[in-house]
């Protein structure tokens, strides 16, 4: 089983590229901070980094920056390259199936924000005052 689960906090804004097959990735990285102190009291952070596919790379690319939490659950792949000096290169990246936004980019909390503006939002009262009182006696349960 390969399975990961991440919340932590963009180390930098989210770079979008496209393939030569119009999919679109998105790249950032993810500050993850560690569950115990270190010897001097401090908190230590892991940074991995995220790679995202189509629909959600986009959505990443719009609504994610810098400082950003979110929750990433996705899987580890490991590949390698050979780097222009002729040498190999190793990566070890988190393939991200779904990505929950818990902070945006407009800094609003909470991942359904991230999904739909604030503006176009219905207030709280509005979506309350439409709402129909219902007796007790009519529901089947």
């Amino acid at each position: 089983m390969n399975k990961v689960v991440l919340i932590g906090n963009l180390t930098r804004d989210p770079e979008l590229q496209t393939t030569n097959g119009g999919v679109s990735v998105c790249r950032f990285s993810l500050a993850v901070t560690r569950r115990f102190a270190n010897a001097e009291g401090e908190r230590d952070a892991d940074f991995i980094n995220i790679v995202v596919w189509r629909n959600q790379a986009e959505n990443c690319h719009k609504y994610l920056k810098k400082g950003s939490k979110c929750a990433v659950i996705g899987r580890i792949q490991t590949s390698s390259y050979d780097a222009p000096d002729g040498s190999k290169r190793y990566t070890t990246d988190v393939v991200a199936d779904e990505v929950e936004f818990i902070s945006t980019r407009n800094g609003n909390e909470g991942g359904e924000s991230a999904y739909v503006p604030s503006e176009s939002k219905p207030s709280a009262k509005k979506e309350t005052a439409e709402l129909e009182e219902i007796d007790d006696d009519s529901l089947p349960f």
